[in-house]
């Protein structure tokens, strides 16, 4: 009884202190979507260049997803989690020193190192609870997401105090304290590790399975869609609704504030109703909101009896929050039951396939701010970013329903059964 009580209360303390370090590395991951705001007018940069500059964090932080996975499984998340958080302490904080274009990417590639933390924590923390709770385990530590809204209150406010300079600095303070609070609070045990004998190749035949490939296009929706549009949304205020940068970062949050927190009942009601039934009314849910926010801003004229008269259909800066906010929270739900999905089918392989889909994720997140840039050059549509994103999940809801909805009642229908069929 002494030992069970023990071991409750090392989970606990594991899946605190995890979430805390995952938050924080998101809070780094996401710098670029406010410093590079003032960083591309000082660089001159256009629309494309813009995007390459958000995204190259992204890039590095999804490659390293599945060796980190691979690791974590092998030599647990402990060690792992704790050498990541000390090898990006000082990417960012000569971020401050940086002042050429090149140098922004190349310390971005190594910054990005931060969201591969995911892939650490997510096989970390699941085996610390049982298989009915692994759901809402994995949901709250990725609640960390939110860091991408924390983002967009410190940030701003240090940048219009003191200057962007600040902003990686005093984040590099915060990881460093992160760091040691993490290898305080966590611990490590055994037999969460997967056999020695288990070969780097062998892991990798996963990618052979049609359903890891299908968990990775859902992924890279609900997740790579967040990482973009976080570093999106606050360039997209500023130009769109012509906002100061501390109004827009504050209404960008309204996307990436549900978009984080709100995972940890996306993995309850996965627990719940099963990895299925979520994934598909978040899908349903994302197709109608991204339908509605692909309309750019339109005036046009009709001739009446009494003449021309012009009218104007466009979102306002309310309407649109508020459809991001409801985006936010399908992501989140979303988010979460991709990764029941996994917990069910891989059990015993989680940090791997984890690590994999965390990759089309990450991938999605690197992809999807470049194809926003040059859309933009080429059309000067903002909005063609919505256009973008609404195409993907009609792939997502085509799939899903040849490969799982034409063979189950969706209300009614055993979600778990499914996923096994599937």
């Amino acid at each position: 009884m002494a030992t069970e009580l023990s071991n409750q209360r090392k989970a606990w303390s594991v899946l605190i202190v995890s979430t805390l370090a995952f938050t924080v590395c998101f809070m780094v991951w996401m710098m670029f979507a406010v410093i590079g705001i003032p960083l591309r007018k000082t660089l001159g940069l256009n629309a494309t260049e813009f995007g390459l500059l958000t995204a190259m964090p992204v890039l590095s932080g999804s490659l390293v997803r599945v060796p980190l996975g691979i690791w974590t499984d092998k030599y647990g998340g402990r060690i792992v989690m704790a050498v990541l958080l000390a090898i990006t302490v000082p990417a960012i904080w000569l971020m401050a020193y940086a002042t050429e274009f090149w140098q922004f990417l190349t310390i971005g590639l190594v910054l990005g190192l931060a969201g591969g933390s995911f892939s650490v924590g997510t096989p970390y923390v699941a085996r610390w609870f049982p298989k009915n709770r692994q759901g809402m385990a994995m949901g709250v530590f990725g609640a960390g997401n939110s860091g991408a809204a924390f983002n967009k209150f410190v940030a701003p406010v240090l940048l219009v105090a003191f200057g962007w300079t600040m902003v990686p600095k005093v984040y590099a303070a915060i990881m460093l304290g992160t760091l040691i609070i993490f290898w305080l609070g966590s611990a490590s045990d055994p037999d969460h590790l997967v056999p020695s004998h288990t070969r780097f190749m062998d892991q990798l035949k996963a990618l052979k399975d049609p359903r890891v490939l299908k968990y990775c296009q859902y992924y890279s929706i609900v997740f790579g869609g967040y990482v973009a549009l976080s570093l999106w949304m606050v360039q997209y205020y500023v130009g769109e609704y012509g906002l100061d940068i501390r109004v827009a970062a504050l209404l960008a949050a309204c996307f990436s504030l549900p978009g984080g927190v709100l995972r940890a009942i996306g993995g309850v009601l996965s627990d719940k109703y099963g990895a299925h039934k979520v994934t598909w009314w978040v899908m349903w849910v994302s197709w109608i909101c991204l339908f509605i926010l692909s309309y750019p801003q339109t005036d046009f004229t009709v001739t009446t009896v009494n003449g021309p008269t012009t009218f104007h259909i466009g979102l306002n800066v309310y309407v649109f929050t508020a459809l991001m906010f409801a985006l936010g929270m399908a992501f989140a739900f979303g988010k979460a039951s991709v990764f029941k999905y996994i917990s069910d089918d891989y059990p015993k392989n989680i940090g791997t396939i984890s690590g994999i889909v965390g990759l089309a994720g990450g991938m999605g997140g690197f992809v999807l701010p470049i194809l926003f840039g040059v859309l933009m050059d080429l059309t000067g549509i903002r909005s063609s970013a919505f256009m973008l994103m609404y195409g993907v999940v009609w792939v997502s809801l085509i799939w899903m329903y040849w490969t799982e909805v034409r063979r189950t009642d969706v209300v009614r229908g055993s979600a778990a059964q499914l996923a096994v069929e599937g």
